[in-house]
C-alpha cells in the first residue's frame, strides 16, 4: 500500500469572487483533521501557510497537545496532533515527502476527468510513490495548485435534490479519508 499524507492549504486559495487569497488557520481544522488523518493512518497532515505568525499559531497549538498541558490532560490526542507538520508552502511538503504524487480535492467538478474513489482506492493498493492529498480552505484551491495535480478526486456529492453542497473542509477531509482508506 502506498503511503498517504494530506495537506491543508491556506494559500493560494480562492475567495467567493474567485480571487486568489490567503485564509487564516483555525484551531478546529488543526484538531479535527489531525485526528481524522491519524485515525485513517496518514503519515502526515501538513498545514501550509505563507505568514509566519499563522505558522507560529499552528505550532503553539501542536505543542500544547504534544508537549504541554493538553498532552497531560488528554493523552490520546498527542499522537494525532503529532502528525501535524507546519510548512510554508506545498513545495515544502513535497520536498519533505520526497516528491509524492499530488491528488487534489474540490467541491466542484474540474475541467478534467476526476478520479473516482473506487479507482483511487485501487491505485493506493499498487506500488508507487506516496500520495499527498491537498485540501483547500476558503472557496477551494487556486488553479495554480489544481494544475500541478496528477489527479483530482471526484467531489463529495450531496444527495440533496436542491444541490446544496457546502461542507466544511474538516468534514470533507474525514469523508475523503474514509472513502479512500476505510474498511470496505
Amino acid at each position: 500500500m502506498r503511503s498517504v499524507a494530506a495537506l491543508l492549504a491556506h494559500h493560494p486559495v480562492l475567495d467567493r469572487q474567485r480571487e486568489v487569497v490567503t485564509t487564516a488557520i483555525t484551531n478546529l481544522d488543526l484538531h479535527d483533521i489531525s485526528r481524522s488523518a491519524y485515525t485513517y493512518g496518514l503519515s502526515h497532515l501538513f498545514v501550509a501557510h505563507p505568514v509566519q505568525a499563522q505558522r507560529e499559531l499552528a505550532l503553539r497549538v501542536r505543542s500544547h497537545w504534544t508537549e504541554g498541558s493538553g498532552a497531560k490532560r488528554i493523552p490520546d490526542r498527542k499522537p494525532a496532533m503529532g502528525i501535524l507538520t507546519v510548512v510554508t508552502s506545498l513545495d515544502d511538503a513535497l520536498a519533505e515527502l520526497g516528491q509524492p504524487e499530488i491528488w487534489v480535492t474540490s467541491a466542484q467538478a474540474g475541467d478534467r476527468p476526476s478520479l473516482s474513489y473506487e479507482a483511487a482506492r485501487d491505485a493506493l493498493k499498487d506500488e508507487g510513490p506516496s500520495v499527498l492529498i491537498v485540501f483547500g480552505t476558503g472557496w477551494g484551491l487556486a488553479p495554480s495548485v489544481l494544475e500541478r495535480a496528477a489527479a483530482q478526486l471526484e467531489p463529495v456529492k450531496s444527495p440533496r435534490a436542491d444541490g446544496y453542497n457546502h461542507l466544511s473542509v474538516r468534514a470533507a477531509a474525514a469523508i475523503t479519508f474514509d472513502r479512500l482508506l476505510g474498511p470496505r
